[in-house]
Formats: C-alpha cells, sequence, structure tokens
C-alpha cells in the first residue's frame, strides 16, 4: 500500500482515486469545492459526477490541502488546465523531496503558448520536485475508468525511472500503464485533439458521413503531428496512445464533451448554450484559441484547427467551417504543411 493524494475531485480526479483505491493504496482526495467533499464523505458516491457508483473506503476526502498532501508518495493533479498555474504553487509548498509529481490535466495556456509541464517547470524551478515530474495521457474515459474497464494510458517523464515509478504504483489489472520520455508529444496529443473531437462532433452533427470522419481524424492527427515535431516530439508518439488512440476515442465516442460540444453546435445552439448542457469541461474550447495561436507561431498549416478556433472565438458558422474544410484545394499527403507567409 502506498498513500496517494489526488488534487481535483471531478470527474477524471474521482475515477483516478477510485482505480488506486481499489489496488489497496490509501487515496486522499481533495478538492475547492468543500461541499462535494462532504457528499462524497456522507454518501460514499461523488453524486455530482458519478452518482450510483460506490467509491472505495480507501479514499479519504479532505479540504485540508495540506494534510491530504501529507506523506504521499505519489501526487496525481487532475484539475482544469486553466487552474493549473494558480493551483500548483499551492502544491508544490508541501510537497517532500522525493514526491512523485503527475499532472493528469489536458491544456495549452492561451496567453503564453505553453504546455503545461513548461508551467510546471517554470513554478518548480527551485524545487527538487521538479526531477520528479510526470504527464499522465490516453484513451479514457473517466466513466469507464471508474467502472473497471480495462484501459491503457501513457505516463511520460524526462526522468525514465519515475516513468517506471509511476507505473509501478498505479498501474493495475485494468488500467495499464505505458512508460515514454517524450513528455511533449504526450501533452500536445492530449491537448489538441481536443479541438478535433470537436470538429469530429459538427461534421457527425451534420450528416457528412463516416468517410468525412475518418478524413477529419486523419488529417487532424497530422495538424497535431507538425505542431508537435516543430516543438521537439518523437514523431512515433503521435501513432501510440496518447497520439492516435485518444484522437480516435476522443472524435468517435458521445462520452467525449468535445465531441458533444460539436454535435450539439451542429444543432444551431449557440456556445453559452452549448457550455451549460454540456455541463463539464470541454477542454477544446479553451484549447481551440491556444491551438491556432501556436500553429501560427511555429508557421504550421493547420487549417482544422484554424477553422474551429474561427468557429468558436470569431462567430463562423460551423457548416461553414466544415465546407471550407472539404474543399480546400488538393495537396501532396506527405507536405511537411509549413506555411510560406
Amino acid at each position: 500500500m502506498e498513500r496517494i493524494a489526488v488534487i481535483g475531485a471531478g470527474s477524471w480526479g474521482t475515477a483516478l482515486a477510485q482505480v488506486e483505491a481499489c489496488a489497496g493504496h490509501y487515496v486522499t482526495l481533495w478538492d475547492r469545492n468543500g461541499q462535494l467533499l462532504k457528499d462524497i464523505f456522507g454518501s460514499r458516491q461523488n453524486l455530482k459526477y458519478h452518482a450510483g457508483r460506490q467509491l472505495s473506503l480507501n479514499i479519504h476526502p479532505t479540504s485540508d490541502i495540506r494534510g491530504a498532501l501529507q506523506d504521499a508518495v505519489l501526487v496525481i493533479v487532475a484539475i482544469p488546465s486553466n487552474t493549473f498555474r494558480a493551483y500548483l504553487p499551492k502544491i508544490v509548498q508541501y510537497l517532500e523531496e522525493n514526491t512523485i509529481l503527475v499532472s493528469a490535466a489536458k491544456g495549452i495556456e492561451v496567453n503564453t503558448l505553453k504546455t503545461l509541464s513548461s508551467v510546471a517547470e517554470e513554478i518548480l524551478k527551485n524545487h527538487p520536485v521538479k526531477k520528479n515530474y510526470a504527464v499522465l495521457s490516453g484513451p479514457s474515459f473517466a466513466r469507464e475508468v471508474i467502472e473497471n474497464s480495462p484501459t491503457a494510458v501513457t505516463v511520460a517523464s524526462k526522468n525514465e525511472e519515475i516513468a517506471k515509478k509511476v507505473q509501478t504504483i498505479c498501474h493495475t489489472e485494468t488500467f495499464q500503464i505505458f512508460t515514454t520520455t517524450d513528455v511533449i508529444g504526450v501533452e500536445v496529443a492530449g491537448a489538441l485533439k481536443n479541438v478535433i473531437a470537436i470538429a469530429a462532433g459538427a461534421s457527425d452533427g451534420f450528416g457528412f458521413g463516416l468517410s468525412t470522419r475518418a478524413a477529419l481524424i486523419t488529417r487532424g492527427l497530422t495538424e497535431i503531428s507538425r505542431i508537435g515535431e516543430k516543438m521537439g516530439a518523437n514523431p512515433l508518439t503521435f501513432l501510440g496512445l496518447s497520439g492516435l488512440g485518444d484522437l480516435i476515442l476522443t472524435c468517435t465516442s458521445d462520452l467525449s464533451r468535445n465531441r458533444q460540444v460539436g454535435l450539439k453546435l451542429a444543432q444551431g445552439k449557440s456556445l453559452r448554450v452549448v457550455l451549460k448542457e454540456v455541463g463539464q469541461t470541454a477542454e477544446g474550447i479553451r484549447t481551440a484559441k491556444a491551438a491556432f495561436k501556436l500553429a501560427q507561431s511555429l508557421h504550421v498549416e493547420a487549417p482544422i484547427l484554424e477553422e474551429i478556433y474561427l468557429t468558436l472565438h470569431k462567430g463562423k458558422p460551423p457548416k461553414q467551417a466544415i465546407k471550407d474544410l472539404l474543399t480546400r484545394a488538393p495537396e501532396d499527403e506527405r507536405k511537411l504543411g509549413t506555411r510560406t507567409h
């Protein structure tokens, strides 16, 4: 048994806490929503995100962040990407030198265009935990993970030994973990696939068909790879679990919040109404702006990311955006996609 802390009692954080608790670990669960934690303590359920699913007695919800982190061998941060910079310093101040810090968040900062690992490096620059940082990503839905559906994900760390330690601690019979040192590739894939999923959802919502969806997924992977490689990622990462695997899952399943955004936009609903109906964070909406700016800064052609940005943030009709993508001039599939202007 290890002592594990999970920061964030949302859908994903609760699912990860349940997996590790069922594996026999002592899991503390912290969230800024004190009432949510009280409900979990009283009912042994997360009624907001996983109603009807009994949580392990090995999960110990607490509103005391210091107490949650005390003596933790491994800390999993499962919070929305836009709160990552604000909350990481609050977490780090209580970490021991050998604590392993794992980010399960997905996104890119809009203002800085930094990946979350870059944000972490900035905050952790003088902290020994910097060498113990890892990223968890891959094709996984919280609802299925908490139900113990067999799932395979990737943990990435520049420190290979840390990745293997996370694998050893967190790997279970139904939650398999593979390792890599390509942190940038895993993060870029995990963030940008959410934007492609919005495009796939809109395409399906307009009834363009499975062939169109396949084209969007494939060309979406190309755009993700172009950007990732420019940032120093290993091209092979995008063919793995955290790349192609996560992209396929997010683009094709109605459990995907980002896909739901696209489907609802195709119904003519405003973004405000869509956000209200989805009810949970759809990272692709924020990430679309960062992805567009990132592609421009790297001089990479990324028409899908661009059209979704124009739809979400500049008011372009989604049907017109999809049509513009499908009627683009043909080109060599092998071209690198570098902008010439």
